[in-house]
């Protein structure tokens, strides 16, 4: 039987264990990228293990999250970021060069390669073909240093498209589709592969824009073969030389095929708080808008932006709507300047923001209180924009561009299909490389400001914990609710500062009491329902909890990237075999366990006395996992090793 793209792309980088559904695997990473929010802790880590240059064919570090430099954070960890890349043969992008996803496809990332990116969107290099995996930055710092990346050999479902995109419909529509029929849950261990004669009538940027929003499916990566459409992109960027075609095999078997005719896709929108609380726009068409923000990693490309340009041209923004628009890169930026496209947006009431991340990670522009904000963003979880009771959905860049008019949620479809604008793909992208700054051959000197602190160092396991339920919460608890980002990011570096945040928007009284615990000899546990963990890879959600005493966190389920930073960072990640055990636990309560070295080495079945009840609760992970929790970490496993 053939091959699905996935695992020709696995099979090629297979360095450990066997291709096996579900088996553990090893596999070489080429590429690596960072951004500022992730990569300050992730090259401290990287420092530790005493590597003096990156054994990678090509690494990145990009400011792109937290650029507003309102103290000395920022800048002192920017310029640290830039003076230890150049030591260790790192590629720096500098604040204003874009946003890590967008520039790394433009420039970077090529067809067949695996990229491991410390962010969870890192799946947009899927788009060109490649295995793109979204990680914890620890895990990206051993990749960095010629380690594998160790992963479940995944499953692999197969949305095959057919048809075209109707005027009016954008690839934003396709993936909140998938969204609504996969959902959020349920779909770790699996890659989304996009095939049939439909994905060739899609670009690059489009093709982006789908795999992008992958990760909020849970999956582990998605991806689109590597074709004529697929070069086309390359050489209009100057980069043919990368292209090689990667399809599947006509034999390829998928362990699901999920039928999707383009043709019949109409917008979409998802509804606060989840990317899956997905309905049609002609429901809830009409719906009062405050603000309008177009941009981020997922819809920040030229023609995106191109087209919103189009959509305003020689119109007025509604008087009651804030509308900001987000360039994706420097390169997207320069070109709708000197297409005309900018003066467009900026003719029409919009302002224009910095190439960044920015409103999507709450950076800025948080709406009105109960304000109603439509983004083209990938996340709407509650409280993320800055705004505790702001409602955020997400929308295609045409829904965003015409509701930014009326000041209503439009839908595109009432507009006649022969007056849109929609925008091309350009023969030639202008390319300028010069705020990506190669490594210093002999360079010397790191900087460091009074916010750079250690590495996070672990304890061993211990084969006795006793402590206390710290915190009980619900379903889909992401890693915004466990460590808030936005202006809290500053203290990315100095965790226990930052560590002082967590959980603040759900129990503001949390850290205090795990500290005082910790202080006290005793640890804490938390207790949590399905999708514990899901949204970004910021290691920062275990690391912090860490710091805090965290040792043990039960719940429903997992999200994948999330189960693995609390392995690497010595957090034992455990699943109620009964859920009416988690209904009858209560914050507070009393915990006790013994023989956990000799349970986490072998068991699947580990026994916590929980109050004065046994409950049972189950333990998955390979025979690696279990060495780095019993070593207390990922970092003191590898250290240990090198």
């Amino acid at each position: 039987m053939g091959d699905c793209v996935t695992w020709k792309i696995l099979r090629e980088h297979l360095v450990e264990g066997e291709m096996r559904r579900g088996a553990e695997i090893g596999i070489r990473i080429d590429q690596t990228l960072t951004q500022d929010a992730t990569g300050t802790m992730a090259y401290l880590q990287f420092e530790a293990m005493g590597i003096p240059r990156v054994q990678t064919e090509l690494s990145v570090s990009y400011v792109d999250h937290n650029t507003l430099q309102t103290g000395f954070e920022n800048a002192d960890d920017h310029r640290y970021l830039q003076t230890m890349n150049s030591q260790f043969g790192i590629y720096y992008s500098k604040a204003g060069n874009g946003i890590c996803h967008q520039v790394h496809l433009e420039r970077f990332g090529r067809p067949g390669a695996t990229l491991l990116g410390s962010d969870s969107h890192t799946p947009t290099g899927g788009g060109l073909g490649m295995i793109a995996i979204g990680a914890g930055g620890l895990d990206v710092a051993v990749a960095m240093g010629g380690g594998p990346f160790y992963l479940s050999c995944p499953g692999v479902i197969n949305i095959r498209l057919t048809g075209a995109l109707r005027p009016w419909v954008s690839a934003k529509d396709v993936i909140l589709q998938v969204l609504q029929v996969l959902t959020t849950k349920g779909n770790v261990g699996f890659v989304v592969e996009y095939t049939g004669p439909g994905a060739q009538t899609l670009s690059v940027p489009e093709r982006a824009t789908i795999t992008n929003m992958g990760a909020e499916l849970g999956v582990t990566t998605s991806v689109f073969p590597s074709d004529q459409v697929t070069r086309s992109f390359l050489k209009a960027q100057q980069r043919e030389e990368a292209w090689r075609e990667i399809m599947p095999d006509p034999d390829a078997e998928y362990e699901r095929v999920i039928e999707l005719d383009l043709s019949k896709t109409v917008p979409m929108v998802a509804c606060p708080h989840s990317p899956d609380n997905v309905k049609k726009v002609s429901e809830i068409k009409g719906l009062r808008v405050d603000q309008v923000a177009v941009g981020s990693c997922t819809n920040s490309s030229f023609k995106d932006l191109k087209t919103v340009a189009n959509i305003l041209k020689g119109k007025k923004v509604n008087p009651n709507v804030s509308l900001v628009v987000a360039p994706g890169s420097r390169q997207v930026f320069e070109m709708i300047a000197r297409d005309g496209a900018a003066a467009d947006l900026i003719a029409s009431g919009a302002r224009i923001m910095e190439s960044t991340c920015g409103f999507c990670i709450g950076a800025g522009q948080a709406p009105p209180t109960d304000g109603i904000s439509l983004r083209t963003n990938n996340r709407n979880f509650e409280g993320r924009s800055g705004t505790k009771s702001g409602q955020v959905y997400l929308v295609s860049p045409e829904t965003a561009a015409l509701s930014a008019l009326s000041g209503t949620l439009a839908d595109p479809l009432d507009m006649p299909a022969g007056q849109y604008p929609g925008a091309s793909m350009p023969e030639k992208f202008l390319v300028d490389d010069s705020m990506v700054l190669p490594p210093k051959a002999g360079a010397t000197g790191i900087f460091r400001g009074p916010n750079i602190g250690d590495p996070p160092y672990t304890e061993p396991m211990r084969d006795s914990l006793r402590g206390e339920i710290g915190l009980k919460v619900g379903d889909k608890i992401t890693t915004d609710h466990i460590m808030p980002a936005g202006a809290r990011l500053i203290y990315r570096s100095n965790i226990p500062k930052y560590s002082e945040f967590v959980f603040e928007g759900v129990d503001p009284g949390f850290a205090k009491r795990a500290l005082e615990s910790r202080k006290a000899g005793r640890f804490t546990a938390i207790a949590g329902g399905m999708s514990y963990g899901q949204g970004s890879s910021r290691e920062h959600a275990a690391i912090c909890p860490m710091y805090l005493g965290v040792r043990l966190v039960m719940a429903k389920s997992f999200e994948r990237i999330h189960a693995a930073n609390l392995i690497n960072f010595g957090i034992l990640p455990l699943v109620f075999v009964n859920p009416e055990d988690y209904d009858a636990l209560s914050q507070g309560d009393p915990f006790a366990v013994d023989g956990l070295l000799e349970a986490v080495k072998g068991r699947e079945r580990i026994t916590v006395k929980i109050g004065a009840r046994d409950v049972e609760l189950a333990f998955t992970a390979t025979t690696r996992q279990r060495e780095i929790l019993v070593e207390g970490g990922l970092l003191n496993y590898t250290r240990k090793r090198l």
